[in-house]
């Protein structure tokens, strides 16, 4: 008679506490400022006054960016994309602390999808914004502020306990421990390509 196959018991995964408080951090003030980013597209199409003015200067300025076609990639604001994928940390955070034994690695790799497509997404509206509009919105910058260290300290985490491959662990803790230097150069190759394109400190002086 065959031994009975003992059950396998699914592995999981829990982040680390601070990582989880840092997606709460950033989900709320993503999701304001989305919000807020939302009120300014309003009144340009309604040219009723924002609870609070982006525009700067000239160049440091919401207008040009949110009446764009970039701005609007599905046929409406990409603040009310935004206002509903911010919700997207805050859920893992919460998930992450009702949950102390851990998630299962799927549930992590699907945030992670979302996580990546939008730090893709904020690259890309930098790059039309910098190169193609001739602008820097003030509101999708601090938007660009909170998702950037959302994906590296993320990516670092999920590397190094071995969600994306039992091989990436050694290269993920390496990330982990520099995901914020490679968040500060990433902003820097942002920050510099604005200010050679632009002269944006010129704009502001």
């Amino acid at each position: 008679m065959a031994e009975p196959t003992a059950s396998v018991i699914p592995r999981t995964f829990l982040p680390p506490r601070g990582l989880a408080v840092f997606w709460i951090v950033a989900a709320v003030l993503g999701g304001v400022v989305a919000f807020l980013l939302y009120l300014e597209y309003i009144g340009q199409l309604t040219d009723a006054a924002p609870l609070i003015s982006c525009s700067i200067s000239p160049i440091v300025t919401c207008g040009p960016n949110l009446l764009s076609p970039g701005g609007n990639l599905l046929g409406f604001s990409n603040s009310i994309i935004g206002i509903t994928l911010f919700f997207g940390p805050l859920y893992a955070a919460v998930s992450a602390f009702a949950s102390p034994g851990g998630l299962r690695g799927w549930y992590w790799r699907t945030f992670f999808g979302f996580v990546t497509a939008a730090f893709v997404l904020v690259h890309f509206f930098a790059w039309r914004s910098v190169f193609e509009y001739g602008s820097l919105c003030p509101w999708c910058m601090v938007i660009w502020l909170v998702t950037i260290p959302l994906f590296w300290f993320t990516l670092g985490w999920m590397l190094r306990d071995g969600l994306l491959g039992e091989g990436a662990r050694r290269f993920g803790a390496a990330l982990w421990s520099w995901a914020l230097l490679i968040t500060v150069v990433d902003y820097a190759v942002i920050a510099v390509a604005a200010q050679v394109r632009l002269d944006v400190l010129g704009s502001l002086f």
